[in-house]
C-alpha cells in the first residue's frame, strides 16, 4: 500500500492528525532535505509506553510519512507497540533496545524522542550527529547545561529540531499571541503561569528484581544507576530527582512557555523559588507545591516579570481554575466547595489541559 506523496503543508498537519498538538515543523528546504527517495519521511519513536503511543497515532495519520522503527528498553511495551502498529494496517516497523543501533540505521530519517527526560538531550544531540533531523518531547533538556549543547548539537551539524511546546501549533494561541504583540490589550508587564493538577500519593517502592524484559542499564543511560524500584520506573521516575524535573519541568512547561510567549521576553535577570513536597510521606523526591518569580528585561527597556505556581491537591477558583468553566475532562474540581470524596484521574493526561491557566497583567492606558 503505497502513502500519497505529501506537501510540506500536509506534514505540518500533524498537529490536527493527532500527536495531542504535536508538530514536527520544518520549513520548505527542510523538507526537501528529509523527505526520502520515495516521498516519506521515515521516523523512529523513541520511548513508546506512554507519550510515544501519542507519537505513533499521530504519525500514522501523516501523508507520506512512515514510522520505520521503535525503540524501547522495555521489550514487552515494544512488542505491544508493534501489534497496535498492526492492527493499524501499517507496516511492522523495525524494533530496537538501544538508541545507539537505531541511529546506525541509514534507513531513518528523523527521530521523534518520548523517553524519560533525562535522556532528551543526549539521545537528540546523538541523532544530530547521526544526520538524522529531531522532534524531543518537553522539556528538551533535563538541565540547562544539556539544554545549552543540544542547541549548540543542532547548529554545529545543520539539522531541524523541534521541542515539544505543543501551544506554540495552536491556531488560537498563536492568535492570542499576536493580539498582545498588536497592543491590544495595553502594554503587558506581568503574566502569571498557574498549573494546577490531581496527583495522588506513589508511596513507597522497595528494591526488587529488574523485571523481564527491561533493560535498566539502558533505560539509566545517563543517570545515576542505582537499585531498581517501581518508583524510579514507568511514569514515576518524573518525581525522581536523576531522571525527572517535577511538576514544573511536566506540566508546567506548557504554561511557563505561554506565559513567557505572551511577554515576549528572553532569558530571566533574576529568578527565586520556594516550594516542598507536601502532604504525602512518600519516595517522591520533587516539590509538589511551588512558587516562583522570574524578571526579565524587555527589549524596550522595562521591566517585565512571570509568576508560576505549581498547586497540588486544592486551589481556589482564581481564573476559574477548576470550576468547570472550560470544561470538566480531566480537570480537578476546586475551591472549598469541591466533592470531598472526588477522585483524581486513573491516568494522567498529556499535554496542555484547562486546569492549567495563563494570567496577563497590562499596565493601564
Amino acid at each position: 500500500m503505497s502513502s500519497p506523496k505529501a506537501s510540506r503543508r500536509d506534514f505540518l498537519k500533524l498537529t490536527s492528525a493527532g500527536v495531542a498538538g504535536t508538530a514536527l515543523g520544518v520549513t520548505s528546504s527542510g523538507y526537501a532535505r528529509i523527505t526520502g527517495a520515495n516521498d516519506r519521511v521515515r521516523v523512529a519513536i523513541c520511548g513508546v509506553r506512554g507519550r510515544g503511543n501519542d507519537h505513533i497515532h499521530g504519525f500514522s495519520r501523516v501523508p507520506g510519512t512512515e514510522i520505520a522503527a521503535l525503540c524501547d528498553v522495555d521489550e514487552t511495551v515494544s512488542n505491544h507497540r508493534l501489534g497496535d502498529i498492526e492492527k493499524l494496517g501499517l507496516p511492522r516497523p523495525k524494533s530496537y533496545v538501544d538508541v545507539r543501533k537505531l541511529l546506525e540505521d541509514k534507513d531513518i530519517d528523523a527521530i521523534s524522542i518520548a523517553a524519560p527526560n533525562h535522556w532528551h538531550a543526549l539521545m537528540a544531540i546523538w541523532a544530530c550527529q547521526a544526520g538524522k533531523d529531531v522532534y524531543v518531547e518537553k522539556p528538551c533538556s533535563h538541565n540547562w547545561f544539556e539544554g545549552r549543547q543540544l542547541v549548540r548539537a543542532v547548529k554545529k551539524y545543520n539539522r531541524i529540531c523541534q521541542h515539544g511546546s505543543q501551544s506554540r501549533s495552536n491556531p488560537g494561541m498563536v492568535e492570542a499571541i499576536q493580539q498582545l504583540r498588536n497592543g491590544t490589550i495595553g502594554d503587558v508587564y506581568m503574566a502569571r503561569a498557574l498549573c494546577y493538577k490531581w496527583r495522588p500519593s506513589i508511596g513507597h517502592a522497595g528494591v526488587e528484581a529488574v523485571p523481564a524484559g527491561v533493560n535498566y542499564d539502558l533505560w539509566t543511560g545517563p543517570a545515576p544507576l542505582k537499585p531498581f524500584t517501581r518508583n524510579r520506573f514507568h511514569y514515576n521516575w518524573h518525581w525522581i530527582w536523576d531522571t525527572g524535573n517535577g511538576e514544573i519541568g511536566n506540566q508546567a512547561i506548557h504554561e511557563i512557555d505561554i506565559a513567557r510567549w505572551g511577554l515576549g521576553v528572553g532569558f530571566p535577570v533574576s529568578a527565586s523559588a520556594m516550594g516542598g513536597h507536601f502532604m504525602f510521606e512518600d519516595d517522591q523526591e520533587t516539590p509538589n507545591v511551588l512558587n516562583a518569580t522570574f524578571c526579565f528585561d524587555g527589549a524596550d527597556g522595562k521591566r517585565k516579570m512571570m509568576e508560576v505556581a505549581v498547586r497540588h491537591w486544592i486551589t481556589n477558583h482564581e481564573v476559574e481554575i477548576g470550576s468547570g468553566a472550560y470544561g470538566t475532562s480531566g480537570v480537578p474540581a476546586a475551591g472549598l466547595t469541591a466533592e470531598p470524596t472526588k477522585k483524581p484521574a486513573d491516568k494522567p493526561s498529556l499535554g496542555p489541559i484547562s486546569a492549567s491557566m495563563d494570567t496577563i497583567h497590562t499596565r493601564p492606558g
